[in-house]
């Protein structure tokens, strides 16, 4: 049964705040930590594949099989790439430019459904799409450093937002279980990244026991509590109302990057940010009345 946006109680926004909060926080955990982007992909996937796989034990959740199964398998490796380009370009560029940036996946998943499934795409979803990406491209060259570095960076979090619209795609056809097939995408990812994690000579668990503490909290929090809060949300508030919430999720880690980690960006990454959360706004309108 759709929910019904006149009869929302507090509960599920509370559910959406927490949602929001934890999902913007990640950014900022995965820089205190400081490790190696593999590392803290591992530690990450991980931990929360197994938190969730415990769930859905205790719960006695069904287990996808078959097409569900390889579907969740497929889903598990580009969620994989997702956090392992992601995570990367944190050490490249600013927190403002990778979360904005990696928040462009509405519109990758809007051109792969156009491109792939032959979706018919209607002219204000071009508009706002056009947007979004010069948004991107501005933030793009922003290279205040003058090293070349941030530009790399911004290449990865695109590529990880890429990975991201990808995963969805595949997902879209997936009707198992929510929880058990959670568990599966997630585990399947930490299998994913541990072989290449060892080949290139980065520790699947760090040395330092203070950078392996915000990486446990980087599972426990935005992995586990922060997505399992937004999935409970979407069950109690219009679709529209919780994905046009994350668009809070850069203007979160901005802040949080400023008061925590001091960091300052370059006028052009400022523009981009908000040509881009523009662009998704637009999408998100323009999805909303088609």
């Amino acid at each position: 049964m759709s929910a019904d946006p006149q009869r929302t109680d507090v509960g599920a926004f509370a559910l959406l705040a927490v949602g929001v909060l934890s999902v913007g926080a990640a950014a900022i955990l995965v820089r205190l930590a400081g490790a190696p982007a593999l590392t803290a992909s591992f530690v990450r996937l991980a931990v929360g594949g197994a938190t969730l796989a415990a769930l859905a034990l205790v719960l006695k959740r069904p287990w996808p099989r078959g097409a569900g199964l390889r579907r969740a398998a497929v889903a598990g490796a580009l969620l994989a790439l997702h956090f392992g380009l992601w995570i990367a370009s944190l050490s490249l560029t600013s927190v403002t430019a990778s979360v904005v940036l990696v928040c462009l996946q509405p519109a990758f998943v809007i051109v792969g459904a156009a491109v792939f499934l032959r979706e018919r795409t209607r002219l204000a979803v071009v508009v706002a799409i056009a947007v979004a990406f010069v948004g991107a491209v501005i933030i793009a060259v922003d290279d205040t450093g003058g090293t070349g570095a941030t530009l790399v960076g911004n290449g990865l979090a695109l590529g990880g937002a890429v990975a991201i619209a990808a995963y969805v795609l595949v997902l879209r056809e997936l009707r198992e279980d929510v929880l058990s097939s959670s568990a599966v995408i997630t585990l399947t990812a930490a299998l994913c990244t541990a072989p290449v994690a060892v080949a290139v000579g980065a520790p699947l668990v760090p040395d330092d026991a203070r950078a392996l503490g915000w990486l446990l909290a980087l599972a426990l929090g935005p992995q586990v509590i922060g997505h399992t809060a937004l999935n409970a949300a979407l069950r109690r508030l219009p679709a529209a109302v919780v994905s046009g919430s994350i668009l809070g999720e850069p203007v979160i880690a901005s802040a949080l990057a400023i008061v925590v980690l001091d960091e300052r960006v370059g006028v052009l990454t400022v523009v981009g940010s908000v040509v881009t959360l523009v662009g998704v706004m637009l999408l998100g309108w323009a999805a909303r009345r088609r």
